[in-house]
């Protein structure tokens, strides 16, 4: 089972989820799939904050990948309470 932290939203869940499903998004996709119920903006902050903990990787051009942190948390491997601004570079490293 997951453990989320208290700075996720039920939406970094389906985030996460649908960028490992699909390898990449950017936030006019997340929008454009009709499986998010926000504004596209917010859903902007949620993939910022997701890279800011290590579990994004921004390729530019507003795309995202997961990476082995984001893996590891949709794995249940991972509480996301443990993880800090640092493991932004870890993430980037291993993706």
């Amino acid at each position: 089972m997951r453990k989320s932290a208290s700075w996720m939203t039920i939406w970094d869940d389906r985030i996460l989820e649908y960028i490992d499903e699909n390898g990449s998004a950017s936030p006019v996709q997340l929008d454009e799939s009709g499986y998010f119920q926000v504004s596209r903006s917010q859903i902007s902050r949620r993939l910022r904050r997701l890279k800011e903990k290590g579990m994004l990787q921004h390729l530019g051009n507003g795309v995202y990948i997961i990476t082995a942190i984001g893996e590891d948390y949709l794995e249940g491997e991972l509480n996301a309470e443990k993880l800090n601004d640092e493991n932004r570079e870890e993430g980037a490293a291993s993706a």
